[in-house]
């Protein structure tokens, strides 16, 4: 049986695990932790989300047993599945003091910059070149392209469960303003500019007034960012009579244009920040 079988199986089991169970288990967080599996990958044009990987993610928990850590004289409690990632100088990450987490089973990627404090949870990708600005969050299973910019305060959502539904995917040089958020198996698309306080889930509508149009989730409730979209926080008149009469606003994202050579100069991350 291969290692996706056994992690099914092992899911449907029940207590107490054998040596050979934890055996089992350690194979799969390795790969995990490595790159080496993932719990969405691109085929093609289109992201596929592998099912068995999260949900080996979801057995780790059910395997754990809480224990304390001694974090530099804090003592923290978790599930003794998922220590704190084991980094070293020859992984070629940035990781700045400062209170920053990266739990095992998260994947960094060499020339990554991570300031703190930044969160990073299991089965988490981070690819190539990318920043993790201070108070960043990169959520479960949440999928980071190379050289992305991700500025102070994000907050990238994680989707865990139901194992079937796609994490929050941001590709390669997109650039996340301070305090956005996506959440929800958002699809941020290559290049694309999520600005400042900028909000996205999969229940909204984004709306391109560029090319006047409505963009929505489709029938795998995935909300995709175009690729060189710029999104800014707007807003649109509330339905109703008592909404009309009090002048009531609803939240939502725009497109105001697409990327240009005016905005590459405006959102450019110096090359040095990356060395």
């Amino acid at each position: 049986m291969d290692l996706k079988g056994k992690i099914l199986k092992l899911y449907e089991s029940s207590f107490p695990y054998s040596k050979r169970d934890f055996e089992v288990f350690e194979d799969f967080v390795s790969l995990l932790d490595s790159g080496k599996i993932r719990a969405a990958e691109k085929k093609g044009s289109k992201w596929i989300v592998n099912s068995w990987v999260k949900t080996g993610i979801l057995l780790g928990f059910k395997m754990g047993k809480l224990v304390p850590y001694d974090f530099h004289g804090a003592w923290m409690f978790d599930k003794h599945t998922y220590p704190i990632k084991k980094i070293s100088l020859e992984d070629g990450i940035r990781l700045v003091p400062g209170g920053t987490s990266v739990r095992r089973g998260a994947f960094i990627a060499s020339n990554v910059t991570i300031m703190p404090p930044s969160y990073v949870n299991v089965g988490a990708y981070v690819d190539k070149g990318t920043m993790l600005d201070s108070h960043s969050l990169v959520g479960s299973c949440a999928q980071i392209g190379k050289k992305c910019h991700i500025s102070a305060g994000v907050q990238i959502g994680g989707v865990l469960e139901p194992v079937n539904l796609s994490p929050v995917i941001v590709e390669d040089e997109v650039l996340m303003g301070g305090n956005s958020g996506i959440f929800e198996g958002v699809v941020v698309k290559k290049r694309a500019v999520i600005a400042a306080g900028v909000l996205l889930t999969s229940s909204m509508k984004i709306y391109d007034v560029v090319l006047n149009r409505v963009i929505e989730k489709d029938e795998n409730n995935v909300l995709t960012v175009p690729e060189n979209s710029v999104v800014v926080s707007g807003s649109r008149p509330a339905s109703g009579e008592f909404a009309q009469k009090n002048r009531i606003s609803i939240y939502t994202p725009v497109i105001i244009k697409y990327r240009d050579d005016k905005t590459d100069e405006k959102s450019q991350l110096e090359g040095v920040l990356r060395a």
